[in-house]
């Protein structure tokens, strides 16, 4: 016969076994939870590595892109050793983005130059424009010549280091986009708005008539004034204006315009639809920037996406003025002045 001691040993007994069954289910659920999760990180890591596979790639050498880490050349600049450094901020992130005018290839003038900042440190995205006739010194040419002639001289290397040479800047990163691709990027968006003046009006359908007759599209003329939904080719049309009041500077304004558009609806897209749009957008773009960097920016870029994009151009309106030279337009500037004024906007010094 069991006595009451015995009895209660058992009892414990049970309970022990119980409580470490318990514990082993649980060990179990944990480790496959974490063993699905893994193959689920895994199969998404493969997938962005396949979308991103058709990302253009690009390499350049960073030691070449006259990147001043200290202090502002004496010599091109006239300011005093210590005076302004180049800013270094890891919070800030600069990214130089190009728009060849090119109808093949990406070996054409860089039209369209500019520079989006991602700001972490203030929880801002700035971009800044800058004017394509800028006068400046074309690092390796040894003359001074538009800034949109370095990409079509030396590619998005000489471009890189010419931002870097004439505004003291730190620029390692760029995106490329050739401008024909700009209509099917608008189009597999589904347009964007834009709000056309009457003065835009009387130039933007020459333009839309051209690109039609280069790209074989029958895209229509636009024939009213105010904001409208347009497709890719008009958009195009839109930027390539220059005869309005303001010339490059409003044809300028109107890029900027047509990039934040953009960014506007890409906040608009649902989940479901990236797949296609990736596989459209992507094989347009030429960049040297790194898959692991691409997945960083475009985090930043979505923990930012509810904010106003800060826009600059440069140089500014006092700081210079369209001046022929031997012939040819150009747009001379004071370099210290629109120095400090783009160092100004993009880190806030």
């Amino acid at each position: 016969m069991f006595n009451n001691k015995s009895l209660e040993i058992s009892k414990n007994s049970d309970k022990d076994t119980s409580h470490e069954k318990g514990k082993i289910t649980w060990k179990k659920i944990v480790l496959s939870i974490i063993f699905i999760l893994c193959i689920v990180l895994i199969g998404f890591i493969t997938v962005i590595n396949n979308y991103l596979g058709k990302i253009n790639k690009v390499d350049i050498n960073k030691n070449d892109l006259s990147i001043k880490e200290n202090f502002l050349e004496t010599e091109t600049s006239g300011l005093q050793n210590n005076e302004m450094a180049t800013p270094q901020n890891e919070d800030i992130q600069n990214i130089a983005l190009f728009g060849i005018d090119e109808t093949e290839g990406t070996a054409g003038r860089s039209d369209c130059i500019m520079i989006l900042t991602i700001d972490n440190q203030h929880n801002e995205l700035k971009l800044s424009s800058i004017i394509r006739d800028s006068y400046v010194t074309i690092p390796t040419k040894d003359k001074k010549d538009k800034i949109n002639h370095a990409y079509a001289f030396g590619g998005p290397k000489l471009a890189l280091e010419t931002l870097n040479k004439n505004f003291k800047l730190n620029l390692d990163k760029f995106i490329t986009v050739n401008f024909s691709s700009l209509p099917r990027i608008i189009d597999s968006l589904n347009g964007i708005t834009l709000n056309i003046t009457d003065e835009e009006l009387k130039y933007i359908n020459y333009y839309i008539e051209s690109i039609n007759e280069i790209n074989n599209t029958n895209s229509p003329d636009i024939v009213t004034s105010g904001e409208q939904l347009v497709d890719g080719t008009q958009a195009l049309a839109y930027c390539r204006i220059r005869y309005t009041d303001g010339g490059d500077f409003e044809r300028s304004q109107r890029n900027r315009i047509v990039i934040n558009q953009l960014f506007e609806k890409y906040k608009t897209i649902s989940i479901t639809k990236y797949p296609s749009l990736l596989d459209k957008t992507l094989p347009m773009i030429h960049t040297n920037l790194e898959k692991s960097e691409i997945i960083s920016i475009a985090l930043n870029l979505n923990s930012l996406k509810n904010s106003t994009i800060l826009q600059g151009r440069f140089p500014q309106d006092e700081d210079g003025s369209g001046r022929l030279i031997d012939g040819i337009y150009y747009y001379v500037f004071d370099e210290t002045s629109t120095t400090k004024k783009i160092q100004n906007f993009v880190y806030e010094n």
